[in-house]
């Protein structure tokens, strides 16, 4: 069984990946609303990533017994000034991210819950690779973005990216 100090984290960290799941989108449809759709399918898939993290969240939840409570997601309420001004909310948003998932492995350590630990390991490990990638975003935007050829080659190669579910057993 499951701590009720991780139960609660855990439902939490659904909610919040549900919210992810909306910023992305959010970003999504400005990039798409101005026509960079290479920025706007970057940010759809990750979409889709954060919505298929909240469900493994809550299959481990129901895979030990416990209760998944869904919450209220609220709607981002972002207003983008610029082009690069998205890509730097997302990559605060990840270090927020990041922040909540080690906050559960901590008590998970504290409570010697080794099994939550070990699940937690392979977000650890995707939330390195999450603020890589924003981060990468940000620094290819700071050099070639503001030059409109620069731009649409960036927009080019995040056209390219697609989807790809997680591949975690519980």
């Amino acid at each position: 069984m499951l701590d009720k100090t991780i139960i609660e984290k855990i439902n939490k960290q659904i909610n919040f990946e549900f919210y992810s799941a909306y910023v992305y989108l959010d970003i999504s449809n400005y990039y798409a609303e101005n026509n960079l759709n290479g920025f706007a399918n970057w940010f759809k898939i990750q979409t889709q990533e954060e919505r298929d993290h909240a469900l493994l969240f809550m299959d481990y939840l129901l895979n030990n017994g416990a209760k998944v409570e869904l919450g209220d997601v609220k709607a981002p309420h972002y207003i983008y000034e610029d082009f690069r001004q998205p890509t730097v909310e997302a990559y605060e948003h990840e270090l927020k991210v990041t922040k909540a998932i080690h906050d559960i492995y901590g008590a998970a350590y504290d409570l010697k819950d080794y099994r939550t630990m070990q699940f937690l390991d392979w977000f650890v490990k995707e939330q390195s690779e999450e603020e890589k990638n924003t981060d990468d975003i940000i620094k290819r935007y700071d050099l070639f973005g503001h030059d409109a050829k620069g731009l649409y080659l960036i927009d080019s190669e995040l056209a390219a990216r697609v989807y790809a579910p997680p591949t975690l057993v519980l």
